[in-house]
């Protein structure tokens, strides 16, 4: 699996940070948005990152990517909501601020 050591979402994964996560499978790994004391942006604010570290979503091998929609949909499941938006922003220009693919819930 490739990561990276100074990426913050490569230390989520690895347990070096902590987080709240609450669904993992061998490829990905979701959390609650809550990290060093910042606030969610909704009720229910979820970040799903692959296990894999790629900056940009091309750059994941297929696997990855198959493994990756499943687990957003095991999310909206545990929240309980109906109505959400799934994005994930590829590039500075599109408001990427981790270079880490994530899919923000």
């Amino acid at each position: 699996m490739v990561t990276d050591e100074n990426c913050i979402f490569c230390k989520i994964i690895a347990g070096k940070i902590p987080s709240r996560k609450f669904v993992e499978t061998d490829k990905s790994f979701a959390f609650l948005g809550l990290i060093r004391d910042i606030g969610p942006c909704a009720p229910g604010h979820s970040l799903i990152i692959p296990k894999y570290h790629a900056a940009k979503f091309h750059e994941l091998p297929d696997d990855v990517l198959t493994d990756i929609l499943p687990v957003a949909k095991k999310v909206a499941l545990a929240t309980g909501a109906t109505d959400y938006n799934l994005l994930q922003n590829n590039g500075r220009i599109a408001h990427q601020v981790v270079d880490h693919v994530h899919c923000t819930y």
